[in-house]
């Protein structure tokens, strides 16, 4: 059965209060005993019990009052309640306040034991059904991953390799460039598909909370601690764990991280039972993690233990032909809750065009809000930001204003013409009427997005 069953019994006649401990220890059970109910209840308020076997009539606390406090206070332990005959109105009483079950004075033993179990397996059915709302709260079908440039079809066909495997995995990239979708990808093509996938962010988190929310934490541990706890270690063994943000944990998390690797094992905070667990653990970070070594803000140690496969992604600006891709598949999702809408060539140059500092997370979010506040199916130029429309307001103003000086009308032409041909280097040298080294070192003389 595994761990013992952990039973409270609160009984206030001495005699019986021996009998059902002895009888329950010889039967294998983990009992704790108190005598009346007010000193039961400060036992579930120091430690963690399954079961909580208690009499109805008690000095100081009787059964409803400690039944009361147990469930205004969130306490996670079945109840079976202890009565006489004449008191079987108060023992419906209790369980309309939650008590499993009831028993009429003298128990017998077996029954008692039997009742006991089928407690804790209610319990335990209620633990797993609370992780499992976890679970299905954040498990999605197959992710959809758009790849037409080079770079992505490259980094896809990485990503089959390491789901092949079952190694740690890094993945490195900028903020919104999809790395936790990555990792969604890593797991379906895996053999831990279909089972636990959990994410946390690790710069969501200050020390305390994140040791709390990957390890889990016993009742009483640190204030606040009304019950016990299991961490996503615990809920995902047998599945996935993805950290994200790993960059931001503090060197005292990334030794206890590091233990977790090493060892297959965790300890809830507070705690003395060690727990071995079998996880996978993909970890994502925008952040250079061989110069935080370097600079003495991440172990080494961890560092190489995270790193075994790793995956670099590249950002947006460098995948500009999947930029239409994208804003295609965002305004698909768009297209049954909003009337259709489309983007004139010359906006989608513009779009193509663009850094995308915040990259696939910015893009979506343009998509949206073009959708939503555009008052026409077309989606024009003067819609877009001024951010982005910035080389075509340039270059309207150059026409109106003041003469421009060669170098300049040079950039806003060639920005233009990139504009124009959506990115594609080799259409616009063409249109330009020059090389396309020559039109790449322009580019990077004049600070511009291909």
């Amino acid at each position: 059965m595994g761990d013992a069953v952990r039973v409270l019994v609160v009984e206030d006649e001495p005699v019986l209060r021996g009998l059902y401990q002895d009888n329950l220890q010889e039967h294998g059970f983990a009992v704790t005993a108190a005598a009346d109910g007010q000193e039961g209840l400060e036992l579930l308020r120091a430690q963690a019990f399954d079961v909580v076997l208690l009499d109805l009539n008690m000095p100081r606390l009787d059964g409803l009052g400690l039944l009361r406090h147990m469930r205004a206070e969130d306490m996670e332990a079945e109840a079976i309640v202890l009565t006489a005959t004449s008191e079987l109105e108060t023992a419906i009483e209790a369980m309309k306040l939650g008590a499993f079950d009831y028993l009429t004075k003298p128990a017998r033993l077996h029954e008692m034991e039997v009742v006991i179990r089928k407690a804790f397996d209610r319990r335990q059915m209620a633990r797993e059904n609370r992780a499992l709302r976890r679970i299905v709260a954040q498990r999605e079908g197959a992710p959809t991953l758009i790849a037409q440039s080079p770079a992505m079809r490259r980094l896809l066909a990485d990503v089959d390799k390491v789901a092949a495997a079952d190694s740690p995995v890094l993945i490195q990239g900028e903020s919104g460039t999809g790395k936790e979708l990555i990792a969604r990808g890593i797991v379906h093509k895996s053999a831990r598909a279909g089972k636990v996938f959990l994410a946390l962010n690790c710069g969501a988190f200050q020390d305390a909370l994140l040791e709390s929310e990957l390890f889990g934490h016993e009742k009483g541990s640190f204030t606040g601690a009304l019950a016990q706890k299991h961490g996503l270690f615990e809920v995902a063994d047998g599945g996935t764990l993805f950290l994200d943000e790993v960059g931001e944990m503090s060197t005292a998390m990334q030794a206890k991280l590091l233990r977790v690797l090493e060892e297959g094992e965790i300890r809830r905070v507070g705690g003395t039972r060690v727990a071995k667990v079998n996880v996978r653990v993909i970890t994502a970070t925008n952040k250079d993690l061989a110069h935080e070594v370097d600079a003495g803000r991440f172990r080494k140690d961890l560092y190489y233990r995270l790193n075994v496969l790793s995956l670099t992604l590249p950002p947006l600006r460098e995948r500009p032909g999947d930029i239409p891709l994208l804003i295609a598949h965002f305004m698909g999702r768009l297209a049954g809750r909003r009337p259709a809408k489309r983007l004139s060539e010359e906006a989608l140059g513009l779009l193509t065009g663009y850094a995308w500092p915040g990259n696939i997370r910015e893009l979506e979010n343009l998509v949206e809000r073009l959708v939503v506040f555009s008052e026409n199916e077309v989606i024009e130029v003067a819609d877009l930001p001024p951010t982005i429309r910035a080389p075509a307001a340039a270059a309207a103003d150059a026409a109106e204003g003041e003469p421009q000086s060669l170098k300049d009308a040079e950039r806003i032409h060639i920005a233009k013409v990139l504009a124009h041909c959506a990115g594609n280097k080799s259409r616009a040298a063409r249109i330009l009427g020059i090389d396309i080294k020559t039109l790449s070192a322009k580019i990077k003389t004049y600070g511009l997005s291909p």
